[in-house]
């Protein structure tokens, strides 16, 4: 039975979410599947991704392909890796222990590249937030200037206004005698 490592698509309309599991290539893709090997959910900023390792190396030992978009995951989180590691020691380049050692030390290679993302993401969010500020104070304060030589001529109005209301009532007093 030809198996692959594909996603299952689960979620909403326009907001997707995936099970990233092992199935029979002649099996739907929603359908059934062998084995669930994790989730896959692109909604967040960086891709939020749980996957068992151990149970995809397995897969991958057994002659499970994966799609492409799997191929990616599983390169991302270090299962392809860990798959070439074991053929290593299989073949007896490698210890079991330098290994896991080299597996080791490349998750956490990768961990500090995702946490300088993630630190970089809420930088810029703190930048975009502090330049909407400013652009929001630059509006209001054009606002009131804009406002305030508004009041002057109404205030210049309502006095011109008076002063000819006076002259009005001067004539008509100047009518009437």
């Amino acid at each position: 039975m030809p198996v692959k490592i594909r996603l299952q698509r689960h979620g909403k309309k326009g907001n997707p979410f995936y099970w990233i599991v092992a199935a029979d290539s002649r099996a739907k893709r929603d359908g059934k599947f062998l084995e669930k090997l994790g989730t896959y959910n692109p909604n967040v900023n960086p891709a939020e991704i749980n996957l068992d390792v151990d149970g995809s190396v397995k897969w991958l030992q057994n002659g499970a392909q994966p799609t492409d978009t799997a191929r990616a995951i599983l390169s991302y989180k270090g299962a392809l890796l860990k798959n070439h590691l074991a053929g290593g020691v299989r073949k007896g380049a490698l210890t079991e222990e330098e290994a896991e050692k080299k597996f080791n030390a490349w998750l956490e290679d990768k961990q500090a590249k995702v946490d300088a993302k993630k630190d970089n993401l809420s930088k810029e969010e703190e930048k975009a937030k502090e330049e909407a500020l400013a652009a929001e104070k630059a509006v209001n304060e054009a606002r009131i200037a804009a406002a305030a030589p508004v009041e002057e001529e109404a205030e210049a109005t309502e006095e011109a206004t008076e002063e000819t209301a006076a002259a009005v009532e001067a004539e008509a007093s100047k009518e009437e005698e």
